[in-house]
């Protein structure tokens, strides 16, 4: 006689393991109750009757079934309860996912991967760990519900990562540029309550790091904002100033003189950008959002964004600020002046800093000795963005320069050359303007380039059509991606959405026409290309024998992007991805 198991496997019929089951559950009651060794053997003889007198091969719970039925025939209803019982927890234990051990073990830190994962988390914390349980149960809705199989066996086997499965079960996006200034000259909402155009650059920062906050909270990935944006309201407070500076002197009967009240007020400007530079740099550091961790955040700096020579040497100011600041540090609890690891700064290289004698040098050379000491900020050059980044109608030198994204990944120039038409309902849209403040990535997916060489042994025909197949892979993945943002709807995130910081959409709206036409990015990312070519080639990528199958190798990524987009009219880009822990899982 057969009998099936839970896995649809057909096994021989064997008494022993029913009479070993009756045996434990009798051995959890008193003595008085339980049944007697006949009697286990009368249960165990009349189950296997009737298991063979069913017609069919019975199935593993069906026997269970019967030995129940069994042992409250006998009257043994305390061992039949406790077999019960026993049948409950070994069922328990085959359906619980490996989820449930990720979580116990986060909560007593335990868990390697989590503290691996995200040096700006930790993991000890309670809040954190609140956030990461959340992240397990999303996960493992990912792999279970939401993911192709194969996806996930590709992922789960190192071929492909498909990052921040923490968060996708969930409508959220990976990072972003924020239109700080649409939220601050035209107002925003936070948490219910409107927030009106700042009469101070000391409140506009205040109101920047709440934005900060909550947009945050509301995706996984990093956000930009730009220093310009905060730059025009240290003439709104410079005007404040001169007008308490007069009532001032006006009140004590002294008239020094406009040089000298001009001295006293710019004194005081300078303090006040002092304020709100510390005001961002201190809030950002010390904020715990929703993700548990503190926003990743990065601030752009660059002069020839400013509208006008006032607001630039105002800019210039809250530059210098920023770095002063920045080379200082903050103290830790210990009092020691550390790195902070937020907010990351980057400043841009243009004709009137990169020279000896141009008017802004003194900026250039205080980052680079706050890069010194601090490895910030990072540098991008306005000659070569102008270069490579051309919206639609732009001829190379005369592009655009703009910020990465939180997470390092760069939008793609303006391919409607006009702001997209206002899709966003910005308040600041300039029409005939390339658009890149309120523009967002969909996510990410990474292909590992050398599990591609080392498939491929070699062999150069096999590599490519080992990387295609790879390829197409992450190209579903992707697609996985924003289809799972298809449909969502404004309320999902107010701030992002609704109050200005992506967009300014009605109640209820879907974001769907944001994720078509390059609004929005969706990124391929690659990880391993040194390694994948060393495997094929036995050289580095940078060796002149191996750099044209490097070059191949990366001219074949965007010409899958390409082709997506024009196929999809959604604009894939490449992204060099930045590892860092998941290097464990693609060795």
């Amino acid at each position: 006689m057969k009998i099936i198991k839970r896995n649809g496997s057909e096994v021989a019929f064997d008494i022993s393991k029913i009479e070993n089951a009756i045996r434990a559950a009798n051995a959890e009651v008193p003595a008085s109750e339980r049944l007697t060794e006949r009697e286990v053997k009368f249960a165990s003889l009349n189950v296997t009757d009737e298991c063979m007198e069913a017609g069919h091969t019975v199935t593993v719970e069906e026997v269970q079934d019967l030995v129940e039925d069994q042992l409250m025939a006998l009257d043994h209803f305390e061992v039949a309860r406790k077999y019960i019982i026993y049948r409950y927890v070994q069922n328990q234990k085959r359906h619980k996912n490996t989820t449930d051990d990720k979580i116990l073990a986060l909560i007593e830190c335990n868990n390697e991967e989590v503290k691996q994962e995200n040096s700006n988390k930790n993991p000890t914390v309670v809040s954190v760990q609140r956030d990461y349980m959340a992240g397990e149960v999303s996960k493992d809705l990912t792999m279970r519900e939401l993911l192709p199989a194969d996806i996930v066996e590709a992922h789960n086997e190192g071929i492909i990562h498909f990052h921040d499965s923490d968060y996708f079960a969930q409508h959220m996006h990976n990072c972003d540029l924020i239109n700080l200034e649409d939220m601050l000259q035209n107002g925003t909402v936070i948490s219910g309550t409107l927030i009106e155009r700042p009469h101070s650059f000391s409140t506009a920062c205040n109101i920047a790091t709440q934005i900060i906050a909550q947009v945050a909270s509301c995706q996984y990935g990093g956000q930009s904002i730009s220093l310009t944006h905060l730059a025009p309201f240290v003439d709104v407070s410079r005007k404040k100033i001169r007008r308490q500076v007069e009532a001032e002197m006006e009140a004590i009967g002294i008239d020094p003189g406009e040089e000298k009240v001009a001295e006293i007020v710019e004194g005081r400007v300078r303090e006040e950008i002092s304020r709100g530079v510390q005001t961002i740099q201190y809030q950002v550091v010390t904020l715990m959002t929703t993700n548990g961790q503190a926003p990743f955040i990065t601030v752009f700096m660059y002069l020839n964004e400013a509208k006008n020579e006032r607001e630039k040497a105002d800019l210039a100011l809250c530059i210098e600020e920023m770095l002063k600041q920045r080379y200082q540090g903050v103290k830790n609890e210990d009092g020691v002046w550390i790195t902070p690891a937020f907010p990351k700064l980057i400043y841009v290289l243009e004709e009137d800093n990169v020279r000896e004698g141009t008017p802004y040098f003194y900026l250039t050379k205080l980052a680079a000795k706050c890069t010194a000491k601090r490895m910030v900020p990072d540098y991008i050059s306005e000659k070569k963005m102008k270069e490579y980044k051309l919206s639609k109608g732009e001829t190379e030198g005369n592009g655009d320069c703009y910020t990465c994204m939180g997470c390092r990944s760069f939008l793609t120039p303006d391919r409607s050359g006009n702001g997209f038409d206002n899709v966003a309902n910005a308040g600041n849209y300039e029409p005939g303007k390339p658009k890149y403040y309120g523009r967002f990535n969909q996510g990410v997916v990474t292909i590992n380039l050398v599990d591609v060489a080392l498939s491929a042994e070699r062999d150069m025909d096999k590599f490519w059509e080992i990387f295609d197949e790879r390829l197409e892979l992450c190209h579903r993945a992707l697609r996985c991606r924003h289809e799972r943002l298809l449909g969502t709807t404004s309320d999902a995130a107010p701030i992002l959405w609704q109050y200005g910081a992506l967009a300014r959409l009605e109640k209820g709206e879907k974001i769907d026409k944001l994720l078509y036409g390059g609004y929005s990015t969706i990124s391929l990312g690659y990880a391993g290309l040194y390694e994948c070519v060393k495997a094929m080639t036995g050289h580095s990528h940078t060796d002149r024998e191996a750099t044209p199958f490097a070059l191949a190798v990366m001219q074949r990524m965007n010409d899958k992007c390409a082709e997506w987009k024009a196929a999809e009219n959604i604009d894939y880009s490449l992204y060099g991805t930045p590892l860092e822990s998941t290097t464990y899982k693609f060795a």
